[in-house]
């Protein structure tokens, strides 16, 4: 493993002309699909650029607490304008978006439940290994808030793909990795007052991923009072820091599969 790196308390900046979501072309092509696991349907959402037929990475993309919707869909269409094959996948089941006040309790039963994790993760994974346009040996996942903790926790668990990428992370879930467990890259992207990972937390899980040997980089916006802070149409978006959030992610894409 590579040195770890910490990049810390990042104070504000100007991103100068990086947009929120890029613009995509008229070539970007989208599809729902269906899949099962244990008997419970999940609906995907597949985006790719059909302009090329080069085989490019692919990236999943785990969802909020609040299911699959169109924030995380939104997200990998932009990631299909950024050149890559992108899979919402459904952690919840039935495709669905769940109500505010549900989404505690069903976050906090599917996050909690690591076989179930690993089973309706790697399902999606296979699917996208083998979707149209994916170079099956260049995969990476991103997730936010609940989503950023499932890609964590897959580290945790071993996963064999090229990196992963946490977005307000739920970092700290009572998985927590040993020496030699985390074989893919990491990238956590927090703010400094995130309530929901307070400086305790944030501190256990750069130690935490320290002593597993990770090979990690763990960036802290300052002055970040927020959890969600990439979302446009939540109550708490910081636009400058979640675009710079997302080049940073773009960047370690850039590393990791070339």
């Amino acid at each position: 493993m590579k040195t770890n790196v910490i990049l810390a308390l990042i104070a504000f900046m100007s991103v100068g002309q990086l947009a929120f979501g890029q613009s995509v072309s008229g070539n970007i092509k989208t599809e729902s699909i269906r899949y099962t696991v244990d008997g419970q349907e999940l609906i995907g959402y597949l985006a790719y650029d059909a302009s090329s037929s080069a085989p490019r990475p692919g990236i999943l993309v785990v969802h909020e607490w609040l299911g699959i919707n169109e924030y995380a869909k939104k997200r990998a269409v932009d990631l299909a304008g950024e050149g890559y094959v992108a899979f919402a996948l459904d952690m919840y089941g039935d495709g669905k978006e769940i109500p505010m006040a549900e989404a505690r309790t069903m976050s906090g039963k599917v996050g909690s439940d690591f076989p179930l994790i690993r089973k309706r993760f790697n399902a999606a994974l296979d699917i996208l290994k083998k979707a149209r346009y994916v170079d099956p040996n260049k995969i990476a996942a991103i997730g936010y808030c609940f989503g950023g903790g499932i890609v964590l926790n897959m580290a945790r668990m071993g996963t064999d793909i090229a990196g992963v990428v946490g977005f307000h992370s739920s970092i700290n879930t009572g998985l927590n990795a040993k020496a030699g467990d985390v074989k893919t890259k990491v990238l956590a992207i927090q703010g400094d007052a995130d309530p929901s990972a307070p400086e305790d937390k944030q501190k256990a899980f750069v130690k935490e991923m320290k002593e597993a040997g990770a090979d990690f980089s763990y960036i802290v916006f300052g002055n970040l009072p927020a959890h969600n802070f990439t979302n446009p149409k939540g109550s708490t978006y910081y636009e400058d820091e979640a675009n710079l959030a997302w080049a940073s992610m773009l960047t370690f894409f850039d590393s990791i599969f070339k």
